[in-house]
């Protein structure tokens, strides 16, 4: 783009400095270029006019052609609203404005020709349209076109009179001063090859539509663009680091895999975790440093694949280390890890922001000295006293809570050769979210649980079922199981009408006099919060009740009820996180939402979603849908920053993976844009920020 779209938006006619101020702190327009890329959200046809009798309540935004016949100003001085009569030849209207009263009584004219458009209610059976757009019929304006374009704009806008339709008219200067000087990024063979509109073109339909079809096409070029170039700068990264970092080959199969395979294995590998433990040996085995991302719902076994690529690693002479992000979540790998290579001789440790001084010392010791093999721990594995002898591995799980640069200081331990990268979550992914946001990285899915699990039966109870959850909780508790209890607050809250925990806690031990009781909140202190947790792992206890601090990290076998009140106010994600507690035994599990009667549309999809389906990624795509990727846990942590502007990626995965095979092709074809029909996409490239580090080379 040529550097005239850099100029400061003051400098565009019908801005100067006050709108700029405006335009700047409100909508972040600082140049021509911002505004040109400030798309619309939504069109409404300009060319269909209704007559005054036709109108109803149900309507969108119509457009009338009639005359003021009179205007009157009604109420108090602070809060006057003016009146205008609006009539046609089928009948009158009301047009209503509470601000701007001085500038509409002294721009407007009775009994001259106007076209009104905005959007009809009505109030005591009077029609009207409450802060119409209003413009003289004859001659109306060329700007809107066959479609008017909808822009967003702020409440502080609004009463600076910045609507959307001054900024549509900022746009048409904007176009007619720019005329043929918006410079192309793509190079020409690429329009042509794939039969794309041009980018002046379709800056100009995307703004000022001339019909559907070039508003579709102008749409999908600059949708497509933006996410090309996403794709390719991803995929160039990626193809840099897999050219130019070594990893450790990791060549044999030895003692401890094998052994353990054999002996400790605590049930058959489902064929997903033989299939993704085949990709893992073929990355630490190829000579180039291995970034895979291990999706997998909860409980399906992605510790246990976690571990045999520790062992490989052991094998071939080498270190490895696990990073969580809670205390809870490092001792339950530890204990389990430990379990299963009791008798193996492989030394493990626990490192923790818990560990005593003592103890600590005698961990450094041991891990530079290469006798302690796995470590695994919390944040402070990454502090600058943790050195190895010989790092080859780092598992990192649920690794969206942790920063980049933290991610990098593990990265960092080995001087020379990084070591091999397995990132965990049970936070399924999207599949348009992990092309991007995780597009660099080699993706493994564990798709299947384990023999024996059966999927968790999930069911609706309205608050009037409460008599029915406690029998089933009874029938449950006296078969031997146990309960986990989870609400969304902790203490009352004047603005959300919650059920919360405390008083929660109190009736559960009216309702259930017999049995012990267990409460977990983010506000107790990690040893009282550890011994809670501990009474009910060990059976001592029969209900967990708690918030979300249970979402991660306890693992009780036994418990088969997981209860969410007021499931309303928890998002998919969370709602499945939770689900995810129950269901690890070979008992049948179940999970009951609570909810109110009153459910907004969303609420209802959410829990008619969880109901439905225990499918993690199924969830994760309703969710991404619902919320906007924006919102998905971890997308703000990625390694390459991006903005969508236009593109959507709930809605376009098909134009992503188009766009994802075209940046392929190209670096298939020209790795390093050495080819002169390349040189523009190259220059676009060095265009893109970039973070300060290449994180795309540590996840």
């Amino acid at each position: 783009m040529s550097d005239i779209t850099d100029r400061d938006i003051m400098y565009l006619p019908g801005v100067g400095p006050k709108r700029a101020e405006l335009l700047k702190k409100e909508l972040q327009i600082f140049t021509y270029k911002d505004l040109l890329y400030y798309f619309p959200y939504k069109y409404i046809d300009r060319t269909r006019f209704y007559r005054i009798a036709e109108l109803t309540n149900s309507m969108p935004y119509v457009q009338v052609k009639g005359t003021i016949t009179r205007f009157e100003t009604i109420g108090e001085r602070n809060k006057q609203r003016l009146v205008a009569r609006f009539a046609d030849e089928s009948g009158a209207m009301e047009l209503i404005w509470f601000q701007g009263i001085k500038w509409v009584r002294e721009n407007l004219k009775i009994n001259t020709p106007y076209v009104v458009f905005g959007k009809p209610t009505s109030f005591g059976g009077q029609m009207n349209i409450v802060h119409p757009e209003l413009e003289p019929a004859e001659g109306q304006s060329t700007v809107t076109g066959i479609f008017q374009a909808f822009y967003n704009t702020t409440e502080a806008c609004k009463k600076k009179f910045m609507t959307s339709k001054v900024i549509n008219k900022l746009q048409w200067t904007l176009a007619q001063f720019l005329q043929d000087q918006v410079s192309e990024p793509l190079p020409d063979y690429f329009i042509k090859r794939l039969k794309i509109m041009p980018l002046d073109l379709a800056l100009r339909q995307v703004h000022f539509p001339e019909n559907p079809t070039l508003l579709k096409a102008a749409r999908f070029r600059l949708k497509f663009e933006e996410l090309f170039f996403i794709q390719l700068k991803i995929l160039s990264l990626k193809h840099k680091r897999e050219e130019y970092f070594k990893g450790f080959v990791f060549s044999k199969v030895g003692y401890n895999l094998n052994t353990f395979y054999k002996n400790h294995l605590p049930f058959e590998l489902t064929e997903a975790q033989k299939k993704v433990i085949r990709e893992i040996r073929r990355d630490t085995g190829s000579g180039r440093q291995m970034n895979r991302l291990l999706q997998g719902d909860v409980g399906s076994g992605k510790t246990l694949v976690a571990l045999m690529t520790a062992l490989i690693a052991f094998d071939n002479g080498y270190q490895a280390c696990l990073m969580a992000p809670t205390e809870i979540l490092a001792s339950q790998h530890f204990n389990t890890i430990q379990k299963m290579t009791a008798g193996l001789g492989i030394e493990t440790a626990l490192l923790t922001g818990s560990t005593k001084a003592k103890e600590r010392t005698i961990i450094h010791e041991k891990l530079e000295s290469g006798k302690l093999q796995l470590l695994m721990g919390t944040h402070a594995l990454i502090e600058s006293t943790v050195q190895f002898h010989k790092l080859g591995l780092v598992i990192i799980d649920e690794q969206h809570r942790f920063g980049v640069a933290q991610r990098a200081k593990l990265w960092k331990k080995n001087t020379l050769i990084p070591p091999h990268i397995l990132v965990m979550t049970a936070t399924p992914i999207p599949r348009t979210l992990a092309m991007t946001v995780y597009g660099d990285l080699d993706v493994s899915v564990i798709d299947e649980l384990p023999p024996g699990r059966k999927p968790i039966q999930t069911i609706h109870f309205y608050e009037n079922r409460k008599k029915q959850l406690y029998e089933f909780i009874r029938e449950q508790v006296n078969r031997g199981r146990q309960v986990y209890i989870v609400y969304p607050l902790i203490s009352e809250s004047e603005k959300l009408d919650l059920k919360n925990l405390e008083d929660g806690y109190e009736l559960m031990k009216e309702v259930f006099p017999r049995y012990a009781i267990s409460m977990v909140h983010g506000r107790m202190k990690a040893a009282d919060k550890e011994a809670e947790m501990r009474l009910f792992k060990e059976g001592k206890t029969q209900i967990m009740m708690a918030t979300t601090v249970i979402e991660v990290g306890v693992d009780v076998p036994n418990a088969s009820v997981m209860v969410i009140e007021s499931a309303e106010r928890f998002g998919l994600s969370q709602l499945h996180q939770l689900r995810g507690r129950v269901g690890r035994g070979a008992e049948q599990s179940y999970c009951v939402l609570m909810s109110s009667f009153k459910l907004s549309q969303e609420s209802r999809k959410r829990i008619e979603t969880m109901v439905r389906t225990n499918d993690g990624f199924e969830i994760a795509e309703v969710d991404m849908k619902l919320r906007g990727p924006g919102d998905i846990e971890g997308t703000q942590q990625s390694g390459i920053g991006f903005n969508l502007k236009l593109a959507n990626l709930a809605k376009d995965g098909e134009i992503l993976q188009h766009a994802r095979n075209i940046a392929r092709d190209v670096l298939d074809h020209d790795p390093l844009f050495e080819k002169p029909e390349n040189a523009l996409l190259k220059q676009q490239l060095l265009g893109m920020k970039n973070t300060e580090y290449d994180w795309s080379n540590i996840s």
